[in-house]
Formats: C-alpha cells, sequence, structure tokens
C-alpha cells in the first residue's frame, strides 16, 4: 500500500492553527478489507480471519501538520499513515484537536469536529471563531 495522507479542507473564521493535540490523539479511521500482509511494529494492526496475515496501519507521527487560517477552504495533508495490507476509506473526526484565535493567539482545547462544524467566541478580540464544512480525502504519498 504505501504511504497515504489525510487531507483535510475547512472553513477558518477568526482562527488558526487547528491540529491534533496530544501524543494519545485518536484517529478514527474506517478501512478497507485487508488484501496483504506485513510484519514489524504499527499503530494498528488487524489480522486477517481468510488468511491469518497481519495488516497494520501506523501513523507517521513526524508529518502531523496544522490547518492554518492560509489553509482554509485548501485541502492540506495534516497526516501521513504507512499502509501494509490496509488503506483508509474513511476519516471522523472527533474530539482533541486544538486551536487558536487567528489575532490573538487565545487557546481552544478539546474541538469537537464531530458534527463537521464548531464555534465559540474568543474574548480577546470579541469576535466569533469558528471552524465550518469540514471535509476530508486520502492521497498517496
Amino acid at each position: 500500500m504505501g504511504r497515504i495522507g489525510l487531507q483535510l479542507r475547512a472553513t477558518l473564521e477568526n482562527i488558526t492553527r487547528l491540529r491534533a493535540e496530544g501524543e494519545d490523539f485518536r484517529w478514527y479511521l474506517k478501512d478497507s478489507a485487508p488484501l496483504k500482509g506485513g510484519r514489524g511494529s504499527a499503530t494498528m494492526v488487524q489480522k486477517c480471519k481468510l488468511c491469518s496475515r497481519e495488516n497494520s496501519i501506523d501513523i507517521l507521527s513526524q508529518t502531523i501538520k496544522p490547518y492554518n487560517a492560509e489553509d482554509s477552504e485548501k485541502f492540506k495533508t495534516i497526516v501521513e499513515f504507512e499502509c501494509r495490507g490496509l488503506e483508509p476509506v474513511d476519516f471522523q473526526p472527533q474530539a482533541g484537536f486544538a486551536a487558536e484565535g487567528a489575532e490573538s493567539g487565545t487557546p481552544f482545547n478539546d474541538i469537537n469536529l464531530l458534527e463537521k462544524d464548531w464555534n465559540d467566541y474568543d474574548e480577546k478580540t470579541k469576535e466569533s471563531v469558528g471552524i465550518y464544512e469540514v471535509t476530508h480525502r486520502f492521497v498517496k504519498c
């Protein structure tokens, strides 16, 4: 399979540096049926019931990048996965994202993108902030 990148696209309002927060961030992926096997350590390992081969997806932590204000309304790769026998086909963003006010730097933690939209209020700038129309796609790297 090789490397697969998760690209995010969203409309950001007065917010920047949207990112997966913490080393234990959960990437909610749905994968395709196992095709071929691989060996070694990985973030997720799944054994095929038919052929007993181990298939895996490993999060390449050095590839995790924030989605910034200047990326708004464009697709940007925010993480890459090393895939052996499995391929992600869907991503469900949930809680655990963080961001900051574009002008103020105000931290916003534990952002939940399950509904594909999120909004709040930045007390420092007296403006609403938000993340809207969250979509994604996978690309081969």
